[in-house]
């Protein structure tokens, strides 16, 4: 995540073009694959919000308990007869929500306070990096685990807890690009022109480094997702009985011996994800990264 936040903070900014974007995401054969997963799974993700599953995630129906994988149940059933295919998919979207709300919610507050660090300078560049700072003092994990912990269980509480988390990597990654353009001429020409520094900001600032946040956004979510079925695993994830693909993987380690696909099933979703997420993020940092420009 540290490496994540170092790259791209070390992006000029650039405007985005549907052109170049498109072309990035159709012509480099890691970036297609991952946009074609993220696709995928997302998906899948709209057609368990909406219940649009082939069993009831929730049901249980001892009988037909550790059946293996066939056509009735594609991914087989659970120890309580459970489909664990709908239960994946079911997981699937609570972990996308969940991350989806973390990362908007990091997005608007760190880029609006790196907007204001970077670009008013003086106290509340200090306030703001000394929040900062402290926050990247403790380990991402840990600090998402006490969070968590604090407030009661639920998919909200944990989204704000993975919030708090990715906030202060916006608020660097916002930081510094804007350093660089507040000394641009026509931002400081529009300054001089009597306009307030908030519309300076919206108008000139922001609509050049939107580039630079899509990157981050990308990249966050992964490691987002990540974070979520981490909490779940240890406990202080999805409360149950909600399906969460950690706490697929938590229950299914005393079956992996007897049902393997209980537990292969969430695995593999997850690094799915994850490898989605980052390969797509990796590809639209390539394509607004300068320093890959000579290499295009």
């Amino acid at each position: 995540m540290t490496l994540a936040t170092d790259q791209n903070a070390e992006i000029t900014a650039r405007t985005v073009r549907p052109r170049a974007l498109i072309r990035t995401l159709t012509s480099n054969r890691s970036t297609f694959v991952g946009l074609v997963i993220t696709v995928t799974l997302a998906i899948v993700t709209v057609l368990a919000l909406f219940g649009a599953l082939p069993h009831d995630p929730l049901a249980q129906d001892p009988p037909e308990r550790l059946r293996a994988p066939s056509g009735d149940f594609w991914f087989g059933t659970d120890q309580f007869g459970r489909d664990v295919f709908s239960r994946v998919a079911a997981g699937v979207g609570n972990s996308v929500l969940i991350a989806v709300v973390a990362v908007a919610f990091a997005t608007l507050v760190g880029t609006a306070a790196g907007l204001v660090a970077g670009f008013y300078r003086g106290f509340s560049d200090t306030a703001i990096g000394g929040v900062t700072n402290i926050l990247f003092a403790f380990p991402p994990l840990l600090l998402a685990l006490a969070l968590a912990s604090v407030f009661d269980r639920n998919w909200f509480t944990i989204a704000v807890a993975i919030a708090v988390v990715y906030t202060p990597i916006f608020v660097r990654v916002t930081r510094g690009p804007v350093l660089s353009l507040r000394e641009v001429e026509y931002v400081r020409a529009a300054v001089s022109t009597g306009q307030s520094r908030l519309m300076v900001m919206l108008k000139h600032v922001l609509p050049n480094i939107t580039s630079i946040i899509i990157v981050q956004v990308t990249l966050s979510l992964s490691w987002a997702v990540l974070t979520e079925a981490s909490l779940s695993f240890l406990g202080l994830g999805t409360p149950p009985p909600a399906p969460s693909l950690g706490s697929m993987i938590y229950e299914a380690r005393t079956l992996v011996t007897v049902a393997p696909w209980t537990m292969l099933a969430p695995g593999i979703v997850v690094v799915l994800l994850v490898v989605g997420l980052n390969l797509l993020g990796d590809g639209l940092r390539d394509t607004y990264d300068p320093r890959n420009r000579g290499n295009r």
